[in-house]
Order: structure tokens, then C-alpha cells, then sequence
């Protein structure tokens, strides 16, 4: 019998597909193909831009292999979701220190931030199993 996906871990699953949309228009910044000053900021990663979208592109793929996770309820889908939400969340705050304003960041630091407090709840530990 197959498992019914609660509507916590939809959201949840909803919110990585908005954070790999988000971590997919960073990535195309920094190769300067979309608009780079967006916010009324600049859009630098430590002068080598590159970089920097290379490391968007990694993390567009790694939350979108999360989606897929999440959305077949797949337990190991709570603990990656945890983690990589924490990881573009420094790799935001290390774009600001690259150059980057805050401004630009700001779609991403909000989205993993809401992101990392709800995998965090009580009940979507509770949907995947892990003990409170």
C-alpha cells in the first residue's frame, strides 16, 4: 500500500523546487546572461564569476535530486533537504562577502532560511520518521 504524502511534506518538497528555481537564476547571473543588478545590486562572486556559477549550477541539480526525494516521501529526502538548505545558505552569505549585496541574496536566504525552519518542525520530522 502506498504511502499518502501529508500536505507539510508537499510544501516542503514545493519550497525545494522554489529554492532550486532560485539557486537556477543565481547560477545565470553570475554568467551574466540574466539581469545582474535585479535588486539594485551587484552580482560578484570574489571576481571570478565562474565559480560562482558553477556552484549555483551544483546546487540547482542537488535541490532538484531533493525535490524528487521529498515528493516520493523518501526518508533520506529530510536529512539531505536539512543539510543542503544550510549549505546555499552559506554559499549565499559567502557571495556576500564575494561582492555580491545583500539585495541579490535576498530570494535565497529567505526561501532556504523558510526551508530549514520547516524541515526543522516537529511534525515533517514526524512525516519521515525521525525521532523529535
Amino acid at each position: 500500500m502506498a504511502k499518502s504524502r501529508p500536505f507539510g511534506v508537499t510544501l516542503l518538497a514545493i519550497f525545494a523546487l522554489i529554492a532550486a528555481v532560485v539557486a537556477g537564476y543565481h547560477m545565470l547571473q553570475m554568467l551574466h546572461i540574466f539581469p545582474v543588478r535585479l535588486f539594485g545590486g551587484e552580482v560578484k562572486f570574489f571576481t571570478f564569476d565562474i565559480f560562482g556559477a558553477i556552484l549555483w549550477g551544483i546546487m540547482l541539480l542537488i535541490y532538484l535530486w531533493v525535490f524528487r526525494m521529498l515528493w516520493n516521501l523518501d526518508p533520506q529526502g529530510w536529512l539531505f533537504v536539512t543539510v543542503i538548505s544550510v549549505l546555499n545558505l552559506i554559499l549565499a552569505v559567502m557571495s556576500i562577502f564575494g561582492a555580491t549585496t545583500w539585495q541579490e541574496m535576498l530570494p535565497s536566504l529567505i526561501i532556504n532560511g523558510l526551508i530549514l525552519i520547516y524541515a526543522l518542525l516537529p511534525g515533517t520530522k514526524a512525516a519521515f520518521g525521525m525521532p523529535q
